[in-house]
């Protein structure tokens, strides 16, 4: 079985056991760009409760290389002039990379990991990267590899409106049900309680950023996905 998924930042636990569980993944690029969803913000538990952190986009696109397009059909029923996810820009305006990783570091900064996983993802908020996808991608490739999860991953080369995706690949549309504020129902993924940071105050907050599961719980997370 295989899965389509929407490219994210630091994604929730869901995200990533479709990674784990299925034999193969189709990461969209030729989506539009959808705002205040996983593509580019990723949830974590604080002192205060949970807090999102958003990457910045630039709102136009400039100066596109070459086999960059800024515009195409319209895959989801949007109006015209929308971004496909592979050419959205991100933004240099603002410390959000300072932000974030302060917001991890107090967040996590007394996890029984984050000391031990401090190295590999302190790189990610530094001035690297131009394009989003190519951020999420090279993100999800490292936390893969802590995660040590092995999962098959292509980018799609067209939009198509539902699945199968070309020949051979079926399997499950996860590029809208995986949502922040909108999540649709999957029977697939029942959150279970692991030890967080914070539980004690707030309760088990299921389904955060995989961060929160790593952080957390070190080596034993990929038992959980």
């Amino acid at each position: 079985m295989n899965a389509i998924l929407a490219t994210t930042y630091f994604g929730p636990v869901q995200w990533y056991q479709k990674l784990n569980r299925f034999d193969g993944v189709l990461m969209e690029q030729h989506e539009h760009f959808l705002k205040q969803t996983y593509r580019n913000r990723c949830i974590i538990a604080t002192t205060q409760g949970l807090q999102a952190l958003t990457v910045p986009v630039e709102k136009t696109p400039s100066n596109l290389p070459e086999g960059r397009l800024a515009y195409s059909p319209l895959p989801m029923g949007e109006g015209p002039g929308e971004r496909l996810i592979k050419d959205v820009r991100i933004s240099n305006h603002g410390k959000w990379r300072k932000e974030h990783w302060n917001a991890l570091l107090s967040a996590y900064g007394e996890s029984p990991f984050f000391e031990f996983y401090e190295d590999d993802i302190r790189p990610f908020f530094e001035d690297r990267w131009e394009y989003l996808l190519d951020f999420n991608m090279a993100i999800t490739e490292k936390m893969c590899e802590l995660l040590d999860i092995h999962p098959h991953i292509e980018l799609t080369s067209s939009y198509q409106n539902s699945l199968p995706i070309g020949e051979g690949w079926g399997g499950a549309d996860f590029r809208t049900a995986i949502h922040p504020k909108h999540p649709q129902e999957d029977s697939d993924f029942s959150p279970k309680p692991y030890y967080q940071v914070y539980k004690e105050r707030f309760g088990f907050q299921p389904n955060l950023s995989i961060l929160d599961l790593l952080f957390n719980m070190g080596n034993e997370a990929v038992l959980y996905l």
